[in-house]
């Protein structure tokens, strides 16, 4: 091996143990591997941000802005209507709702299409009487099979076939990934229906874990104050300061029966109010003896008593870009930045109710709010987060559906009769959106996830160094050396495999980045076709079903779910075999050799 080569693959080992380390920051894992493979001469330096003009990059962010017009619009509401109305048995409930986002998750981001469904799901199940935990894992997993079946379906895709450009002249198609990607999504849909949602454990059927949290008297006391109270006239803000090593928190006063939420810090405590705080109940009891406190006479507090007509709490689930990532509530200042109070929070279907200013959060958290009824909406966007309730669509909004749905069908239209290229067409349709006002400007940076395009442009430029340097060519050569006699169909499934196992542990676009350019060279050294190989690798890389950091959409519906990390396997493994034994013969008839 040359000394580039060995530098480019030391490089690659490192981003990879890096990836797999440094969740969620990926992107800045990348970034930080291209930034070395400049300064160690890899990639040249004038080439080092060109993938972030590649067309992949650019199709990913305008269907990213799409899929975020579409969910303001309330375009998509007649198809989540479906599951709605099919919610009686689970079979069907999970029938219908994994086949509305399969659907959705094939022409928008699988994230956006997760997040639309992801409230319905839960609201539904709940009507039900059925656990979210039965519904939630297999729609993640349904939205991670729509993705296999058009090129703008996942990032994977676009990769996949940004390298068969590069490699005979030409490109996939929108729909060249449907003639494999659609059975197998089926054939992946049937099993997650029937079978699937079966092999979760049954302890995970119970309560979710959004309705544990909202059991506000595991965690909230009503604490009266005494005449000769030591906190007498002075102010919420003082208290809070008194108990910060005890990590107790006001979250609401009532006076005269009526309830106070807002502006709590600068509010001056009087003899007869009655505190709503939150903490340990052994620190309640210590403090309040301390400070002249009484408990209240009255019943232990519900969700009820948390809210006002101007104030209300809700659950969200910490998205995978989200600002909250990797940072404690303490440092936040959710209250004096955002107005919202962190009642509890829920992990792995654990709730967590004691010292949340010391916890970092993770992505898949799920949180409980408590705000301004009129913005919490808006700052769980602002954070990253995902609601777990129903969004409401403005009714001014809802003419714009139909508009932003055919700008989008036009798109796919142009695209798939190759009239523009994919990117062109999907940038057109997203000045479209912005022209009509159905998609606002602040939405559409909104609405992009960045360190997925940070991921994307860093990772691109590393893929062509691995083929520049002749790395991708000594794997192949190995590969092939040591195939034998094996049969192509056999090393077929084993790169399917392979990058299968990769996807699990890695982002699925660093695992295209990765194999794409290896795939190629396998079907070089066997002389054969590099197509059914690329769409292998285009497989593969959408089969991320062992592990909850394999996807996003794995991650998010962790903690709403309540599922545990082996979890995954348990209901991933069969769908995973039913990906590869119904993909391997698709491949050869469909993309023959």
């Amino acid at each position: 091996m040359t000394l580039d080569q060995i530098l480019i693959s030391g490089l690659l080992v490192a981003a990879l143990v890096l990836f797999v380390l440094g969740r969620p920051r990926y992107d800045l894992v990348a970034l930080s591997a291209l930034v070395a493979g400049v300064v160690l001469g890899l990639v040249p330096a004038d080439k080092a941000f060109s993938g972030f003009g590649h067309d992949a990059v650019i199709t990913v962010a305008a269907v990213l802005a799409i899929s975020r017009a579409l969910s303001l619009t309330g375009a998509l509401e007649p198809l989540t209507g479906l599951v709605r109305r099919a919610s009686g048995s689970t079979v069907t409930h999970i029938l219908a709702l994994c086949g509305v986002g399969a659907v959705i998750s094939a022409f928008m981001n699988n994230v956006g299409a997760l997040a639309l469904l992801m409230p319905i799901a839960i609201q539904s199940s709940t009507r039900a009487g059925r656990s979210p935990a039965a519904v939630l894992m297999p729609l993640a997993f349904a939205t991670v099979l729509g993705g296999m079946v058009t090129l703008i379906g996942t990032p994977p895709n676009l990769i996949v076939s940004g390298f068969r450009d590069r490699a005979v002249g030409q490109p996939f198609g929108l729909l060249d990934f449907a003639w494999v990607g659609l059975p197998v999504a089926a054939a992946g849909l049937v099993y997650i229906a029937i079978l699937g949602w079966r092999l979760i454990p049954g302890d995970r059927l119970g309560r979710g874990a959004a309705a544990e949290l909202m059991e506000v008297s595991a965690y909230v006391t009503e604490l009266t104050v005494q005449a000769g109270s030591a906190l007498i006239d002075k102010t919420v803000g003082d208290a809070e300061g008194m108990w910060k090593d005890s990590d107790l928190t006001v979250i609401g006063l009532i006076r005269d029966d009526r309830r106070i939420f807002g502006a709590m810090a600068r509010q001056r405590i009087a003899a007869g109010d009655v505190l709503l705080v939150r903490g340990e109940s052994e620190a309640i009891t210590k403090r309040a003896r301390a400070a002249g406190l009484e408990f209240a006479a009255s019943e232990r507090p519900t969700a009820e008593h948390l809210q006002s007509q101007d104030v209300v709490m809700a659950e969200a689930v910490v998205g995978a870009a989200s600002s909250l990532i990797g940072r404690h509530a303490g440092e936040l200042g959710l209250r004096e930045t955002y107005g919202i109070n962190l009642l509890a929070l829920s992990r792995e279907g654990a709730a967590i109710r004691s010292r949340l200013s010391r916890v970092r959060m993770a992505t898949g958290d799920v949180l409980l709010l408590q705000g301004d009824a009129r913005r919490l909406q808006a700052v769980m966007t602002d954070l990253g987060c995902l609601p777990l309730v129903e969004r409401e669509i403005l009714k001014q909004n809802q003419h714009r559906g139909l508009l932003a749905l055919g700008l989008f069908a036009c798109g796919i239209a142009l695209a798939a009769s190759g009239l523009l290229p994919t990117a062109i067409a999907f940038s057109l349709v997203v000045l479209g959106l912005v022209v009509s006002r159905a998609l606002p400007t602040r939405e559409l940076y909104t609405g992009i996830e960045w360190p997925v395009i940070v991921l994307l442009g860093a990772m691109i430029p590393l893929g062509s160094a691995l083929e520049s340097t002749g790395v991708t060519g000594l794997i192949a050569d190995g590969i092939v050396g040591m195939a034998g006699d094996v049969p192509v169909w056999a090393l077929l499934g084993a790169l399917l495999v392979v990058t299968m196992t990769m996807s699990d542990i890695l982002n699925n676009a660093a695992t295209a980045v990765i194999m794409a350019p290896i795939s190629i060279a396998v079907a070089q050294g066997l002389q054969v076709s590099p197509d059914p190989f690329l769409m292998a690798v285009a497989i593969g890389a959408s089969s991320s079903f062992l592990t909850p950091i394999g996807h996003q959409n794995n991650a998010l519906v962790m903690g709403p779910g309540g599922y545990h990390f082996g979890d995954y396997w348990r209901v991933g493994l069969p769908l995973e075999i039913v990906v590869a034994v119904v993909s391997v013969p698709l491949l050869l008839l469909f993309w023959p050799l």
